[in-house]
């Protein structure tokens, strides 16, 4: 079993400019916790939706089977229920409603106290030149980087 657990979702800041993150907690039954915490995760194409009852759940995150679990073992791709403040939710609710914007995970990482948790982020759709003026930019900084290092030799 790995110590510290930090699944990341790694096209979130490409595709999307992050408003503002929060850290949620997960509804999570035992195989499941236990699959996190082996490091078999993955929310690269997982979103989070607000149902009827106005209760934040994540949708698409992968979390593999157990594999000691037997009958009682989890459905891999079910929806999962975020745990934030009332004040956190309505806040949020607001936002996705009125100006149009996503919830996405950023990374899931078990805490100090063994608990699985997960950076939210309130967001906004790049476009395509907003995705290339941010692949220019990353480009520009390593190729500073390296004249740095070759300036330092």
């Amino acid at each position: 079993m790995q110590k510290n657990i930090n699944i990341k979702n790694k096209r979130a800041r490409f595709d999307y400019e992050i408003l503002d993150t929060y850290t949620a907690g997960l509804v999570l039954g035992g195989t499941e916790i236990k699959s996190i915490r082996l490091g078999k995760a993955s929310i690269s194409q997982s979103f989070c939706e607000f149902n009827d009852k106005g209760e934040l759940y994540v949708i698409n995150m992968q979390v593999d089977e157990y594999s000691h679990g037997g009958y009682y073992n989890h459905k891999p791709k079910a929806e999962r229920k975020l745990l934030l403040n009332k004040r956190e939710l309505k806040k949020l609710h607001k936002e996705v409603a009125a100006s149009g914007l996503t919830i996405i995970p950023l990374n899931l990482f078990i805490n100090e106290k063994g608990l699985a948790k997960l950076n939210i982020g309130l967001a906004k759709g790049k476009k395509l030149y907003d995705k290339r003026e941010t692949i220019k930019d990353r480009d520009n900084k390593r190729n500073l980087s390296r004249i740095k290092k070759d300036f330092n030799r």
